[in-house]
């Protein structure tokens, strides 16, 4: 025989309260009650059991019965009773997870890990090159190239679509440039090397390297990736279009946006700057 007080853990799991649950079983075991028979069966205080029983009249755990003789209760059949705390069960939790499904979840900030040196830089790149998926966005300079040629070569084969900006501007192209590949001089001038990868649009590795020291970034934070992609390709764009209106495009300038142009370029100006890009006059 299971315990009374193994029945009356069960009924609260289910989300019976301790009278409740002892009222019901008084029920079940004895039949139909009054509330005085119930509360005498139970052990539940006379003062407690009429609103007790009223919750389960609600709950459908119980009937209530108006007879000649007064209200009296009898308990709903277990399989009865199961049956419906089952379905309100499968509602509820249908219910909140419909609810839950709409609650914005807080956009966490991506962290930007650094990366210690030359080495966890090209380590970190393959791992980058490797995992795109759809396309890649590649600044680099020879030394990296060459580091970096199988895996650039591995993602083209996979079919990544890849636009590569050599920025040592050399004169042929080397292995580790694939894909569509613009040659202009955004080197740095001060013996830097830069690398800047940015594979999918999300993960950017951005890299300084000098004799010995490495400085660089590895992040998917949103707005670091996307100065990131925005200067290579406004870089990539100015230099098009100043190479392909060659002399004629110092004559498109107002004399007001050639003030602000070189306000903006101070070392020589802003066509001596596009004519280092484009390794050619642009007057």
């Amino acid at each position: 025989m299971v315990s009374e007080t193994t029945l009356t853990a069960a009924l609260q799991a289910l989300g019976f309260t301790e009278y409740e649950g002892r009222a019901y079983l008084a029920l079940l075991h004895d039949g139909t009650l009054n509330g005085y028979e119930v509360a005498k069966a139970s052990g539940i205080p006379r003062s407690n059991i009429y609103p007790v029983l009223e919750r389960l009249v609600a709950g459908q755990a119980a009937r209530r019965l108006d007879t000649p003789d007064g209200t009296r209760y009898s308990a709903t059949p277990p399989k009865v009773l199961l049956a419906h705390l089952e379905t309100d069960h499968r509602r509820a939790i249908g219910d909140a997870r419909e609810a839950l499904s709409q609650v914005e979840k807080k956009p966490e900030d991506a962290p930007v890990f650094n990366l210690r040196d030359r080495d966890e830089l090209l380590a970190q790149a393959k791992v980058l090159l490797r995992a795109a998926r759809k396309n890649l966005l590649v600044a680099i300079q020879f030394q990296e190239a060459s580091a970096l040629a199988p895996e650039l070569a591995a993602a083209r084969a996979r079919g990544i679509t890849i636009t590569t900006l050599c920025m040592e501007s050399c004169p042929t192209v080397c292995e580790g440039c694939v894909g569509d590949i613009h040659r202009y001089r955004l080197a740095p001038d001060n013996g830097a090397r830069w690398l800047v990868l940015v594979a999918d649009n999300r993960h950017l590795i951005a890299a300084e390297m000098r004799a010995g020291t490495t400085r660089a970034i590895s992040t998917q934070q949103g707005l670091v990736v996307e100065l990131a992609t925005a200067y290579v390709r406004q870089s990539l764009a100015l230099a098009m279009v100043a190479g392909a209106l060659g002399e004629r495009f110092d004559g498109l300038l107002s004399a007001e946006a050639r003030r602000v142009l070189d306000g903006l370029h101070p070392d020589g100006g802003f066509i001596a700057y596009l004519e280092r890009l484009v390794g050619g006059p642009v007057k």
